[in-house]
């Protein structure tokens, strides 16, 4: 059974008439995801400091510390909105929960979007944002030795490809893998492409128009820069938390990936809302289970960063 309050945005969304994504230009696309958060979204809590940044590459961040003082652990959170769609702006209400509820920094990331800038722009911002928090890490007051990476949508796509990206380069892995209903698997072949497909906001369609501004070209779905699902060594990666959406066209690849990091020998939970959107965790306005879903990535992150007893003989 689909969540009765995620049954009722729908049929309002339907009831006004919003124009499907797919119908739009990137443009509209993106004023209209801007617009629409002040209806879904919660009230923002309150954090300790909120500060713009921008790397040295010239990617613009924003850095959410706790209101508790001292050297923070930190979160790099890359946001949803299929690579096309999306800023600090749309997420900032989600950075502000986690960074409140874990009591950790949070630095988001406004990578570059398609179609103005295809992939592998967004992948590249990321890892350089990623290991620029890491070396600046000091003077901002975070723990450069207990980071980690996550994302919702196309950012969990993002933080999975980072991870991958920091092990093959040697960087130090990262504390965990924060993956909120990823996008894994360009072919869109899983099952819940066709059985979640139409109905449940996020559609076949949109899917189809989010990958065609992402991709410029049919044989780049297979790079696992794009695909991680389809990386051809998933071991040796961070601890990782997959959550997904049951009405929700990913919502296999994204059992898929956390099976497979699983199969891999790496630490996993995964947890299905069965009865949520794709979307859901920053909908906590007009959907109860979203706070569900952000105390739980929060209590991930919390564990994740407490300190751990030497091993013994």
């Amino acid at each position: 059974m689909l969540d009765p309050q995620a049954r009722a945005l729908i049929d309002l969304m339907v009831a006004r008439q919003v124009p499907p994504v797919h119908t739009l230009t990137p443009q509209d696309a993106r004023r209209m995801y801007l617009e629409r958060r002040g209806f879904t979204q919660p009230v923002p809590p309150l954090v300790g400091e909120v500060r713009g940044l921008q790397t040295d590459t010239g990617v613009p961040l924003r850095l959410y510390r706790p209101q508790a003082l001292g050297v923070k652990p930190v979160l790099v959170y890359f946001h949803g909105g299929g690579w096309t769609m999306g800023d600090l702006d749309t997420h900032d209400v989600l950075c502000r929960q986690l960074c409140a509820a874990a009591d950790v920094a949070v630095v988001a990331v406004d990578y570059r979007l398609g179609p103005e800038h295809r992939f592998p722009a967004a992948v590249d911002d990321c890892l350089a944002a990623t290991r620029w928090v890491r070396q600046q890490a000091a003077g901002l007051g975070l723990d450069a030795t207990r980071l980690a990476l996550g994302g919702d949508s196309a950012g969990g796509n993002l933080a999975a490809v980072t991870a991958l990206l920091m092990r093959d380069a040697g960087d130090a892995p990262a504390a965990c893998q924060l993956l909120i209903y990823p996008a894994t698997d360009m072919r869109c072949e899983a099952p819940s492409h066709t059985h979640n497909g139409q109905g449940y906001m996020l559609t076949s369609d949109s899917v189809n128009y989010f990958r065609a501004q992402y991709i410029a070209h049919e044989s780049q779905w297979a790079d696992w820069r794009a695909s991680p699902l389809l990386a051809p060594d998933l071991s040796r990666l961070p601890p990782a938390l997959v959550l997904t959406a049951g009405y929700d066209p990913l919502r296999d690849e994204g059992l898929q990936y956390a099976d497979a990091l699983s199969a891999a020998g790496n630490r996993v939970q995964y947890i299905c809302f069965e009865r949520q959107i794709h979307g859901f965790i920053t909908m906590g306005r007009v959907i109860d289970e979203a706070h569900t879903a952000v105390a739980l990535c929060a209590a991930v992150l919390r564990d994740a960063f407490k300190p751990r007893p030497a091993a013994t003989a």
